[in-house]
């Protein structure tokens, strides 16, 4: 009797140990901060794994998370939605969060936008020399890859200069990988960054009208129609006047 439950037993282990094992590969893919920043430190390591690790995949339900969705509505008519991942940049995420919620990024230019390349924007003076008055933010470098929707901060030479001015890639480009930091994806509206003005800068550039965080319900804004030319009055004909 003992040899027959123990038999039962093991069968019914080797039953749902597949399950088990099948419910974990279909988790999201992560990858190990620790790979990227180097080795941690005690109070580091004994933190669980799973604190240590960030997903890989990029949720683009619109309805999901709207406190991490960026909405950019641009002049040239479409609107731009971006999912910022904090578990890849929280101070990058944050903020870009802060300055759209100040208003900072409506009106902005894309100063810098290279064919096959990126757009960059995020410069109020539409120069590339400008930034907010927020303090620079530490680099926040990951193994994400710099691929077509991609959303980065950019930065001068020192990797610590990020400030407000961000980038949306056209392209691939692996050699921005762990040297600027990947914080979004553009998960609707890539057709509108495809439409952006290109040039350094641009001879009629592609601005945006409203910046907003979705959870905040603001409409998609639009561009006012150019002005009317001044309609020209011709000068009132002289009279001569009767004596």
């Amino acid at each position: 009797m003992t040899i027959r439950f123990l038999s039962a037993a093991l069968a019914l282990l080797a039953f749902l140990a597949p399950a088990a094992y099948a419910q974990d590969a279909s988790a999201a893919p992560t990858v190990d901060v620790q790979t990227v920043e180097g080795a941690p430190d005690s109070a580091e390591a004994a933190r669980p794994a799973q604190q240590n690790r960030y997903p890989l995949a990029v949720d683009a339900d619109l309805t999901h998370d709207p406190e991490n969705i960026l909405f950019l509505d641009l002049s040239n008519g479409k609107r731009v939605a971006i999912r910022l991942v904090p578990q890849w940049a929280p101070n990058h995420v944050e903020r870009i969060k802060t300055l759209t919620r100040q208003g900072f990024y409506d009106g902005v230019i894309f100063h810098r936008v290279i064919d096959g390349f990126m757009a960059q924007t995020g410069d109020p003076t539409g120069t590339g020399q400008g930034g907010s008055e927020l303090p620079d933010l530490q680099a926040e470098f990951n193994q994400l890859p710099h691929v077509r929707g991609t959303v980065s901060m950019a930065r001068a030479s020192d990797k610590n200069s990020a400030n407000s001015q961000f980038f949306i890639m056209f392209y691939p480009r692996f050699s921005l990988d762990r040297n600027y930091t990947n914080f979004g994806r553009v998960i609707a509206g890539m057709d509108a960054v495809d439409a952006i003005e290109r040039g350094e800068p641009p001879q009629h550039p592609t601005f945006i009208v409203q910046a907003s965080i979705a959870a905040d319900n603001k409409p998609q804004k639009f561009a006012p129609p150019p002005a009317a030319p001044e309609a020209i009055v011709p000068p009132a004909t002289l009279q001569p006047v009767a004596p």
